[in-house]
């Protein structure tokens, strides 16, 4: 799976060398890991490109609790360490990570990553407008999202961090269990608990020189008009490689043990 990780952003980083040189003020990425103590085994990437208060964001993840909504956003705050949170903020020491003990690794949420209409803090725990990772997998391009010239520079300056939430303490196959959500106490702790998470910086596609192939003008127009940081077709290539080298690992791990 790490090596069909790599494979897939030298895909993006390749494609992305095509791109004009004024497709973007600054292109960051994240490599998404598991967040420590939420029994997750997944993994994914996440890319967002800057161009001055809009941002393109395409992502991709694996490993995920199948067939549920998963909120997934974009955290930062000045006062925040701009990392992932690890088991030292379980501040109620029971092996787990909420969203609001995760809090002063990432900060609060300034992006909602949804499929359609508000992408602000606002729109936090709008389930419904969320990924639901069939299979287990979630992929998700949006553009022409709007943010202030702070969170702007601080995404450009590697101080926000991704998260992708909802976890199955009970592999149980659904959102369940007792403890209710710290966020919403109509949702169960599980629904809102961090799953993924992975800091954006800098990435190789950063200060693209000038004279690359044109790709023509326009902009992005939100979920009609996606992925425009990598193009359609590099956003298949990255999926299609990532997923792709998924499946081979099961298939090798079924092998083994057949």
């Amino acid at each position: 799976m790490r090596l069909t990780i790599g494979s897939a952003i030298g895909v993006l980083a390749m494609l992305g060398w095509a791109l004009p040189a004024a497709a973007a003020d600054s292109t960051v990425q994240a490599d998404l890991k598991p967040v420590a103590g939420n029994g997750v085994q997944g993994s994914g990437k996440a890319m967002v490109q800057i161009t001055g208060n809009t941002l393109t964001v395409t992502m991709a993840a694996t490993g995920l609790l199948p067939d549920n909504p998963h909120a997934a956003h974009i955290h930062f705050g000045a006062e925040a360490r701009h990392e992932c949170p690890n088991l030292g903020d379980d501040t109620d020491k029971d092996g787990h990570l909420t969203t609001t003990e995760g809090g002063p690794a990432y900060g609060p949420v300034v992006v909602s990553l949804t499929k359609t209409g508000d992408t602000s803090a606002k729109s936090v725990l709008a389930i419904d407008r969320y990924d639901t990772a069939p299979g287990g997998d979630l992929q998700y391009e949006r553009g022409s999202i709007q943010v202030s010239d702070e969170v702007a520079a601080a995404i450009a300056a590697g101080k926000s961090v991704v998260v992708i939430h909802g976890v199955d303490y009970d592999h149980d196959g659904a959102y369940g269990g007792s403890k209710k959500s710290e966020l919403d106490p109509s949702l169960p702790t599980e629904a809102t608990d961090p799953a993924l998470c992975g800091v954006l910086t800098a990435s190789q596609m950063s200060g693209m020189p000038a004279g690359g192939v044109q790709t023509g003008g326009g902009s992005t127009a939100g979920v009609e008009d996606p992925g425009l940081l990598i193009g359609g077709g590099a956003a298949v290539l990255f999926g299609a490689a990532l997923f792709g080298g998924a499946l081979i690992g099961r298939r090798k791990l079924a092998g083994r043990a057949s």
